[in-house]
């Protein structure tokens, strides 16, 4: 089969196509032909090796054994299966959720032992992947690449959205709001948790499309008076802030949110490192969560909530297999809406 591997920590040079064996499944997995595998952040950080602080870099802490093959947002057809599991599940359409855990129920992304598709086993870069046959569920739409988008942006944004515990009626701001994760948190704490959406990208070409998503409002982070505007949209401080880009805007969604307000973050595109005056947390009763993938039972309740149509798919574009330098590329422009995907048979 054709697969595309990262051979170490690097650029986009560092990705290379191979050919190599179709792997096998073992006693409780299935094997499955890729059909789609959107892009993450994650996998580009991972190459990068910005998750680590010296040499290593990944998921884990002895970081990343290359090569390695990427990709965590998978869609695809269960072709064979293992020794232990169902026979019937072979000619499922199936989407993987995305690590491994022996956590409990409503902790396992937040285990020590989390082991990630693409990072600590390989991924979707691939035209076929082996995974846990508990870890495949149905896919939420008929499309494969419409399915492919939701794994890990849409979980983490819906983790996000659980842990902030978003209200109807409430004003949420969404920072990097045409990106993967930053699309998805506007339709879902617009369209599943009812919040009136404060939307901020960088050009307001994207105004309409953002708007049809679900936001309220939609402002660019290049304006010089950022802070007042988002007060004026609201008439007033917000309630929360969902937050991909880190140092960037952190002062900014400070300075704009309530006393008693809650800051929810799951990037940093915008700079890994901050200032912080602790007195603008303990004088505001401000809440600060990190967050990051989430539950089995979260995932459920996504792809049912995309099944339902409240979620839709946003797809920027798509490459084949064989692009996948170009399409990482292409990924980290600005500009775009919503996800970039690899398609094995393109």
């Amino acid at each position: 089969m054709k697969a595309v591997q990262v051979t170490g920590y690097g650029d986009v040079d560092k990705l290379e196509v191979v050919t190599q064996a179709v792997p096998e499944p073992e006693e409780n997995e299935v094997l499955i032909k890729v059909k789609a595998c959107a892009i993450n952040n994650t996998e580009i950080w991972m190459r990068e090796g910005a998750y680590g602080t010296g040499s290593k870099s990944g998921w884990r802490p002895e970081g990343v054994q290359f090569p390695r093959t990427p990709g965590s947002d998978i869609t695809g057809i269960v072709v064979k299966t293992g020794k232990f599991v169902d026979e019937s599940m072979a000619g499922k359409k199936v989407v993987l959720f995305p690590f491994t855990s022996s956590g409990e129920a409503g902790f396992e992304h937040i285990s020590e032992d989390m082991s990630f598709i693409g990072s600590e086993y390989d991924g979707g870069y691939a035209e076929y992947v082996v995974w846990p046959a508990h870890l495949c569920f149905a896919m939420p739409l008929a499309d494969y690449t419409e399915s492919a988008v939701f794994t890990v942006s849409g979980l983490t944004a819906w983790h996000m959205a659980e842990q902030l515990h978003i209200k109807p009626g409430e004003t949420v701001m969404v920072t990097g709001a045409n990106g993967g994760v930053g699309s998805l948190n506007v339709q879902i704490a617009s369209n599943v948790f009812g919040a009136e959406v404060i939307a901020i990208t960088g050009d307001l070409h994207l105004e309409g499309k953002l708007k049809e998503l679900g936001a309220d409002h939609v402002l660019s982070y290049k304006s010089a008076n950022l802070a007042e505007e988002i007060l004026e949209a609201n008439g007033g401080p917000i309630d929360a802030v969902l937050d991909v880009v880190g140092d960037a805007l952190f002062s900014t969604s400070l300075q704009v949110l309530k006393k008693g307000g809650k800051f929810c973050t799951s990037g940093s595109a915008g700079g890994q490192k901050t200032e912080l005056d602790f007195r603008t947390l303990y004088l505001k009763h401000i809440t600060l969560f990190g967050s990051v993938l989430g539950t089995r039972e979260e995932f459920k309740r996504l792809l049912h909530a995309v099944s339902e149509g409240k979620i839709k798919p946003v797809i920027d574009r798509t490459f084949p297999l064989e692009e996948a330098r170009e399409a990482q590329t292409y990924f980290k422009k600005e500009g775009k809406l919503g996800k970039v995907v690899l398609l094995p048979e393109k």
